[in-house]
């Protein structure tokens, strides 16, 4: 009985050294925390750092990512060289150049001809006399259609309004391109973005499995919850692994849209990945949408070529005269002193029947088929822009409350249920939950930001223009 006691009490004197011994090593730890980082409160980890600030860490068989800002385009240059390399946009800038062309074929004159004929040349003889080119004449003619009413200065002017209709279809379909772009480039600010949150958080997980051996060997914590612990750490390499697959593809579809050949652990972007409170009025965009959408111009710009094509019509309809000139050597007058002669012609259609009617009645038709074309794509602007405006308005009022409180509060609670587990203060369910819930808070934060950028985009898009960068 009394070697049972003395086993008892040599035990519980190991464990309360053991014990002891532990919370010196919490002390140590806390102490070179608070001279190495400056702060008392959580853990006696380092803080987390802010999701946008993560630096650039490597990891074991990862790819190391170059560094945002070192060899990064920035959006500005991105814009530049798509605008410079896409084969989309060269090939419709053709086009423009091709409808700028016919400008010149619009205004050429028509061509004069030339008719050279000869006749009385005799075939056979009669009575005896063979004499085959006495009495051949010969006559050079040359006539010229002469247009009028105009109809030269109104095939250029039309013309040249179709060359403004292309420009302003080129610009639009540069407005859709550079919203498809600029979703691309957020896209890849985004992976890159929560790729250094899940390595952040594979890093600080890497220290709390650290600490749970410690205990373990300390006889502090079971085997099974160590295990756990472990267990849960293909969660944090499984988001790795996800997040690099995203930010390479979306860095694919990135230079797919550059026509840029740069291997992709070579190419890399930078720019600010964060949001504004700050919003125009409405009004504000919906009048500049009004004044810069190229769409919108172009449904215009096509009533005034349906007007000048009104009036084409008209002038087309009316009769052009054909004059002709002629010089005769040797023709068969009754004036035998005649041998060289001048004459002259007068060709007048008469418009009995053909008076080109349809054409005026459908070049009628078709400029109220294009006011009404306008007045749809003068609504639509109205449309894009309020639903943008909305969308932006509500990723803000989101985003605001995630950037001042639930961001701070969700590391909070991490690092303070954290600092209780590694105590013995928590229990293990406590601590996981708390960290879910921090990577939780943290990539939905993240997910709102690149939703903002991209509802900014559609904003842009709507307007005509950049009016948010």
């Amino acid at each position: 009985m009394n070697n049972m006691t003395a086993d008892i009490l040599r035990s519980m004197n190991q464990t309360i050294f053991a014990y002891i011994l532990l919370l010196f090593c919490a002390a140590g730890a806390r102490a070179q925390q608070i001279q190495q980082y400056g702060h008392t409160s959580g853990s006696n980890l380092p803080d987390m750092p802010k999701p946008l600030q993560l630096a650039q860490s490597t990891i074991p068989g990862l790819p190391t990512p170059q560094v945002a800002g070192s060899s990064g385009l920035t959006w500005d240059q991105v814009k530049a060289k798509f605008e410079a390399a896409n084969p989309v946009l060269k090939s419709d800038q053709s086009n423009v150049d091709e409808m700028k062309a016919e400008e010149i074929t619009a205004y050429l004159r028509p061509n004069p001809d030339f008719t050279l004929s000869a006749d009385g040349t005799q075939l056979v003889p009669h009575e005896g006399y063979w004499r085959p080119t006495s009495g051949t004449q010969v006559q050079p003619n040359f006539s010229y259609l002469h247009e009028r009413d105009h109809k030269r200065e109104l095939r250029l002017q039309s013309a040249q309004e179709g060359t403004q209709i292309a420009a302003s279809q080129h610009q639009d379909l540069n407005r859709n391109m550079l919203f498809v772009l600029r979703s691309a480039f957020v896209e890849t600010l985004q992976a890159k973005a929560i790729l250094e949150l899940a390595k952040a958080d594979l890093e600080y997980y890497d220290k709390i499995i650290s600490i749970s051996q410690d205990r373990f060997k300390a006889g502090d914590l079971a085997q099974i919850d160590l295990d756990r612990i472990e267990l849960l750490r293909v969660q944090y390499e499984s988001e790795i692994q996800s997040a690099i697959v995203n930010l390479r593809t979306s860095k694919i579809a990135l230079l797919q849209l550059l026509d840029d050949r740069t291997p992709v652990d070579q190419f890399d972007v930078t720019g600010p990945f964060d949001f504004s409170g700050d919003l125009k009025p409405l009004t504000d965009f919906e009048q500049s949408a009004l004044d810069a959408r190229p769409d919108l111009l172009a449904a215009i710009q096509s009533i005034e070529q349906s007007k000048t094509n009104h009036k084409l019509a008209i002038a087309n309809g009316s009769t052009d005269p054909t004059f002709g000139l002629w010089y005769t050597y040797n023709p068969s007058f009754y004036n035998p002193y005649a041998q060289q002669t001048l004459g002259l012609s007068v060709n007048i259609p008469l418009r009995i029947f053909d008076k080109n009617q349809g054409e005026k009645q459908r070049t009628l038709i078709d400029i109220d088929r294009n006011q009404q074309l306008t007045d749809a794509a003068r609504a639509q602007v109205f449309s894009d822009v309020d639903s943008a405006y909305e969308q932006v308005r509500s990723n803000i009022a989101l985003l605001i409350p995630y950037r001042d409180k639930y961001k701070d509060q969700a590391t909070r609670v991490r690092d303070t249920v954290t600092f209780s587990y590694e105590h013995g203060g928590a229990s293990l369910m406590d601590f996981l939950n708390a960290q879910s819930d921090y990577r939780v808070v943290q990539l939905a934060y993240l997910q709102l930001v690149g939703a903002y950028l991209t509802a900014a985009g559609q904003v842009n898009l709507a307007v005509g223009r950049e009016v948010i960068p």
